[in-house]
């Protein structure tokens, strides 16, 4: 077995414009980090909101290993069917029960064992089952049987994802923030051996207002009305990390990228 293995982790891909650019810069990536495994948040790839089994597919054809989503997911209303056939397309682990498909998936990889956890935060999002808790009882799932566990928490607050990455200190591997489509330059190794950025960023169109047209977020800001948001072109870019996680689970090295 190899000693580390090298994950690549990419943000919130917004519509056309971030699968396009998805397309023109994954596999060049893979090969310049070395990555054993990808995974992509993918709650806004059709059109900017939730995914398509069609676009699911496409990412997995690319290279891309886990999907993970947020709260968009559920704006798909065929999206139910693609949950509940295919282990590596998340959603959050704390939505209610009797939801279709898994906030949690335990894959095998280059002789690595790899647990990806999708979870949401509640700050000024749905008021869902708490996402601490729901880690604690996944954790105490998973823990002997996967060494390396990953958690793609999905919150808008940089104070709630601060405490979740101190929380799960020593127990993730590492933890990366989405949701807000805004890279943050805060990467670190926390001293439980976790590795942490509160936001990992988007992939789409930088020509915008965090993937959308901003023609249409000044409107919403001026008028306060309702707006039909429409996904934007132009600057395209690619926004996540490289974490390099030994076999003991702990993170070796964080690096953010943007292409």
């Amino acid at each position: 077995m190899n000693e580390s293995i090298r994950i690549l982790a990419i943000g919130d891909v917004v519509g056309r414009a971030g699968r396009q650019v998805l397309t023109a810069k994954l596999q060049g990536l893979i090969d310049l980090y070395r990555i054993d495994a990808v995974i992509v948040n993918g709650e806004n790839a059709a059109g900017g909101r939730s995914i398509s089994g069609e676009i699911m597919r496409e990412m997995f054809s690319q290279g891309v290993n886990v999907i993970t989503t947020g709260n968009h997911i559920w704006d798909n209303r065929d999206i139910g069917a693609e949950l509940s056939q295919e282990p590596a397309l998340l959603r959050p682990a704390n939505y209610p029960p009797g939801l279709p498909g898994r906030g949690y998936g335990i894959y095998h990889i280059k002789g690595f064992s790899v647990c990806v956890i999708n979870l949401q935060g509640r700050v000024s999002m749905e008021p869902l089952d708490c996402p601490f808790r729901a880690f604690d009882e996944i954790y105490e799932e998973v823990k002997d049987e996967s060494g390396i566990i990953i958690v793609d928490f999905h919150a808008e607050a940089t104070s709630e994802k601060r405490a979740f990455g101190w929380y799960t200190n020593g127990r993730a591997s590492a933890v990366f923030g989405t949701h807000t489509h805004v890279q943050t330059s805060d990467e670190e190794i926390l001293d439980g051996g976790t590795g942490y950025i509160t936001d990992i960023g988007m992939t789409g169109a930088f020509d915008s207002v965090i993937g959308f047209k901003k023609e249409d977020s000044i409107k919403k800001f001026l008028t306060q009305t309702r707006i039909r948001y429409e996904v934007a072109t132009g600057n395209s870019k690619l926004n996540g990390i490289v974490l390099d996680i030994l076999q003991n689970g702990k993170t070796r090295d964080i690096q953010r990228i943007i292409v």
